[in-house]
């Protein structure tokens, strides 16, 4: 029961840092009350199960991704895509194109939900529990913008080389100050993409509801019709997330 309470107490201490703040093992082994000894042993046992996870440069600690990996199984019980499903398919009907919903894991975005419309001629098709890298797409892009600075950098300066960076942190910056993302041809040539964040109570990025489509014959009447309806549908999912607009 000891090293239950122990191992739920650096869980909780984890928790209660932004994302963007590991904490060394010293500091955890401080607000924790434990020698670092003792520490040290007790993060070995929680990174074999995957609790929590170290970051090979820094050496500071962070929440596993098992957490977000068991939360996806409890997605059904806990009515979560029951809930925004009503409001995918009320984007897919008013666009009457594919429509997904991502969310951001360590260096990728995982497909969780995906809703096809009957009516295209032409399907863009992601398969759920496809993984993406953060810096690809208009979805990852959406999330990114909205994470925190130090958070987006660790993601950033993992996976683009030094001289793509600057015009990369200018695209995000534009993603944010619009409200969307949009990307073309970054994952198959002719088909494009545009995205909104979803934020939940905190103000953190929970994920990004997106629109995929070809970019065949694509007007700008249509694509602000897509940004349009997909920065609603972003901002109606956070709602239901509790997310309230400041």
């Amino acid at each position: 029961m000891q090293s239950i309470d122990r191992a739920m107490n650096v869980i909780n201490v984890l928790v209660s840092h932004s994302s963007e703040n590991w904490l060394s093992i010293t500091d955890l082994s401080q607000e924790c009350d434990l020698p670092v000894s003792s520490m040290h042993r007790l993060l070995k046992a929680m990174s074999k199960h995957g609790l929590i996870q170290q970051d090979e440069q820094s050496k500071r600690y962070g929440l596993g991704s098992i957490w977000l990996e068991n939360g996806l199984r409890m997605y059904d019980k806990l009515d979560y895509i029951s809930q925004i499903r009503p409001e995918l398919e009320r984007l897919m009907n008013k666009v009457e194109e594919s429509v997904y919903l991502s969310q951001p894991i360590e260096m990728e975005s995982l497909i969780i939900e995906r809703i096809d419309s009957e009516k295209s001629q032409i399907r863009v098709y992601d398969h759920l529990g496809s993984r993406v890298p953060m810096h690809i797409g208009a979805a990852n892009k959406a999330m990114l913008a909205y994470m925190p600075s130090l958070q987006a950098t660790v993601i950033i300066e993992s996976l683009l080389p030094l001289q793509e960076r600057a015009d990369f942190w200018d695209k995000l910056k534009e993603t944010k100050r619009k409200g969307y993302g949009i990307s073309h041809n970054e994952r198959t040539v002719g088909t494009s993409s545009v995205a909104a964040p979803i934020l939940n109570h905190f103000g953190e990025v929970h994920g990004a509801v997106s629109i995929g489509f070809v970019s065949f014959n694509l007007t700008e009447d249509r694509l602000d019709f897509l940004i349009q309806n997909v920065r609603e549908a972003g901002r109606r999912v956070s709602s239901k997330l509790g997310y309230r607009e400041p």
